[in-house]
């Protein structure tokens, strides 16, 4: 049977670099002779201007029914004086939560030929190879009570932090799970010198590390870790923690190898469904002119391929085909740095070279 794929390019860049993604994820998958049903829907402003909502209940629906979700981004000031609950946004959060992808994975590595675009020195950038596991589906962003209210005249907004033992076990498990196929060292990342559910994370995250003897954990305080990452990033190998200081850190990392273009993600669950996306935003600036770099995106369907297809040679080679296209001194215009008189690349030509790598490997 067909494995059935859901694209959801979005708003701003996200149809220009999903796009270069499919294109990717067609030649792959047919050259490893594995069949691929394709289809494409609305989510985030590109929804709410096609039927009023971020995301439509037929749309969750089709995703229900598909091996993996590949989305673009969301976002743009054309909807931010939207109510925040009508907000592109809105459609990603729910998406996540309706299909239960409570870990989010962003792996953080420096491709060789863009060591020296950090903006860190290059003898601290090399080598970085890590990954953020980000719970997904708690905490301050799902929390209630939540929202703004008039309290003695004066206006009051209210988030609520809430974590369960259950919640914080399974984020856990995966992150040990991903650290005995790496390095085996885990950094669990928390606020308990001042949160009561951080302390609740570290008594849950130390039950199941009883459990993987064979993995080294540490436990590091956020602010202190946030500092390190830019000091000694290759002392980290998996980093775990919830979703505010997921989301925060994980972009911190990223910029730390150069562009937020490079970074790809993967949202798993419980439920069989995985979603795959850049790390970047919807970039509305540079949106349709043909210069967003697509790479992570790209790299996004290797771990389609990885996670959700159980297809590790498409991965590999995908990521390869993106090594050897980055040696060559192909760059977009994110990747270029002060001074570099290359010309830079446009998105389909980034995506043309991909394909041109791939299909000149054995």
């Amino acid at each position: 049977m067909a494995e059935r794929i859901l694209l959801l390019p979005g708003d701003g860049i996200g149809p220009e670099v999903t796009a270069q993604a499919r294109r990717v994820l067609e030649w792959t998958a047919h050259r490893h002779g594995i069949d691929l049903e394709l289809e494409e829907g609305a989510i985030g402003g590109a929804a709410i201007d096609a039927g009023g909502e971020p995301l439509a209940d037929a749309t969750l629906d089709r995703a229900r029914k598909s091996r993996a979700v590949v989305l673009g981004a969301v976002g743009g000031p054309k909807w931010d004086e939207l109510p925040v609950e009508r907000r592109p946004e809105k459609g990603l959060l729910r998406i996540r939560k309706e299909l239960g992808l409570f870990a989010n994975l962003r792996p953080a590595s420096v491709f060789p030929a863009l060591v020296g675009a950090s903006t860190l020195r290059p003898e601290v950038v090399e080598g970085i190879d890590l990954l953020v596991v980000r719970e997904l589906t708690g905490g301050l962003y799902f929390g209630e009570p939540r929202g703004q209210a008039l309290v003695e005249g004066r206006r009051e907004a209210r988030n609520t932090m809430v974590y369960d033992e259950s919640e914080i076990a399974r984020i856990t498990r995966v992150a040990f799970d991903a650290a005995r196929r790496r390095r085996r060292h885990v950094t669990h990342v928390h606020k308990a010198n001042v949160l009561e559910v951080s302390q609740l994370w570290v008594q849950v995250v130390d039950e199941v590390a009883r459990g993987y003897e064979d993995v080294e954990l540490a436990h590091q305080l956020v602010d202190s870790c946030a500092m390190l990452l830019v000091r000694e990033p290759r002392r980290f190998d998996v980093m775990v923690t919830g979703n505010l200081f997921g989301d925060i850190l994980s972009d911190e990392a990223a910029m730390i190898t150069g562009s937020l273009g490079m970074l790809p993600s993967a949202s798993l669950g419980e439920g069989g469904v995985g979603l795959y996306e850049p790390v970047h935003g919807s970039a509305p600036d540079i949106a349709g002119q043909d210069r967003a770099n697509p790479l992570a995106a790209i790299l996004s369907v290797a771990m389609l391929f990885e996670h959700s297809l159980d297809a590790p040679a498409p991965a590999r080679e995908i990521r390869e085909a993106v090594t050897a296209v980055l040696a060559e001194g192909h760059r977009t215009g994110d990747l270029l740095l002060a001074g570099d008189d290359r010309p830079a690349l446009g998105c389909r030509a980034m995506g043309d070279r991909v394909l041109g790598a791939l299909a000149g490997s054995p």
